[in-house]
């Protein structure tokens, strides 16, 4: 077996790991550079609709530091935002869709995951078991 150089500069570290260096969308909307109608926002966490619904409710919640690539390196590194995440969930979940939720983190690109910045689906509104997203 042939070893593997390590990469020596953090660009190539992250490329490695499937990052880029550019701020990921979520970023750039905890920033302000990209502007969208905040539905709850707390000290570390903020939320809003999706921009391309999946559910006749489908929320994000995201929180505001891009440490964390995904769900597992979340639970991993701060246990307590992740429920601060799932606290917010819940409270959207009572105010648009009657307390009814399910909630959705993808994990990987073959899971679905295309911002590497974890965040969480709050889907409801008429869903059917055995459906992804109601659709």
């Amino acid at each position: 077996m042939t070893a593997v150089e390590p990469a020596h500069d953090a660009a190539a570290n992250l490329r490695l790991v499937g990052m880029s260096e550019a701020p990921s969308v979520f970023s750039r909307i905890v920033s302000g550079e990209i502007p969208t109608t905040l539905l709850a926002e707390t000290d570390r966490v903020i939320a809003f609709a999706d921009i391309n619904p999946q559910a006749p409710v489908h929320l994000l919640v995201v929180p505001k530091t891009g440490e964390y690539r995904d769900v597992v390196a979340l639970a991993a590194g701060d246990p307590s935002l992740l429920a601060e995440m799932v606290e917010v969930a819940s409270s959207l979940a009572q105010e648009h869709a009657g307390g009814d939720f399910r909630l959705v983190f993808n994990t990987g690109e073959t899971a679905g995951q295309t911002v590497f910045h974890v965040h969480a689906h709050v889907l409801g509104g008429s869903l059917q078991e055995g459906s992804l997203g109601g659709a």
